[in-house]
């Protein structure tokens, strides 16, 4: 199993880094991405990468600090040149439930973060809520020049996964396909092509059931890999493989 998407960065995992890394080999996962937040968050996870070689680490500001923290397109080139760990750009996109940050800094930060992607040729990892039309739009404009994406926590309409599948997006499923209240989203996995699929705990956030509620961590991610094969009807391993597999792919890690 691989977790493409947690923050080790945070508590109460990151002063506790030794446990968790312990306990996620024990439930079974070979590989760990640690994704980034902003500036301060990028200099923990620098340090977090080299604490074990199953972990990888992005370079990015998320949408809710873009009116706070603001980083040039050269900046995070630089950033992941220097560490070959640094496998993907993000997480950045748009927030437009909680508005935390200007929707204008927003949008200007994720065509940072997309063009940096792109002249890198690794992933963007694209948080959207609330912002759909906008999400897509953008991401279409920059579609001649084949943006390698990755909708993280999906959450979205089927009919924004259609769209998101003309620009050949992977989308993560995370602990929510888990809860109760999800059937329309399971409804959606259903529908996206399994070679399309990733798992993600998101942790120390959405902890599937039966978790709910708890601090989430990598070690979880095993059911949501077990409801994300139940869904697409098919053997645990069998999702296992195809989304780990899928993993290796998008990141240039075969």
């Amino acid at each position: 199993m691989i977790d493409s998407h947690c923050h080790l960065d945070h508590e109460p995992m990151f002063s506790d880094l030794k446990n968790v890394i312990l306990r996620s080999k024990e439930s079974g996962v070979k590989k760990i991405l640690s994704i980034c937040t902003t500036k301060d968050s990028f200099k923990k996870i620098t340090d977090i990468v080299e604490f074990d070689p199953m972990i990888y680490g992005t370079c990015g500001i998320h949408p809710h600090e873009t009116s706070n923290d603001v980083v040039t397109k050269d900046e995070i080139i630089t950033n992941v040149k220097n560490n070959k760990k640094i496998i993907a750009i993000g997480e950045s996109g748009l927030d437009f439930y909680y508005n935390h940050s200007d929707r204008t800094n927003q949008i200007t930060s994720f065509k940072t973060h997309i063009e940096a992607s792109i002249d890198l040729n690794i992933p963007i990892i694209v948080h959207s809520r609330n912002a759909e039309k906008e999400t897509y739009d953008i991401l279409k404009n920059y579609i001649k020049y084949k943006p390698k994406i990755l909708m993280h926590c999906f959450t979205g309409s089927s009919e924004f996964a259609y769209k998101l599948l003309t620009l050949d997006s992977y989308f993560s499923a995370s602990g929510i396909i888990t809860f109760n209240n999800s059937n329309d989203l399971r409804d959606t996995f259903k529908v996206i092509p399994s070679d399309k699929l990733l798992i993600e705990t998101d942790s120390p956030y959405l902890a599937p059931v039966p978790h709910r509620g708890k601090k989430n961590e990598p070690s979880y991610i095993k059911h949501t890999l077990e409801k994300l094969a139940q869904i697409k009807n098919v053997e645990t391993s069998s999702i296992e493989k195809i989304t780990s597999n899928n993993f290796n792919s998008l990141f240039n890690l075969i």
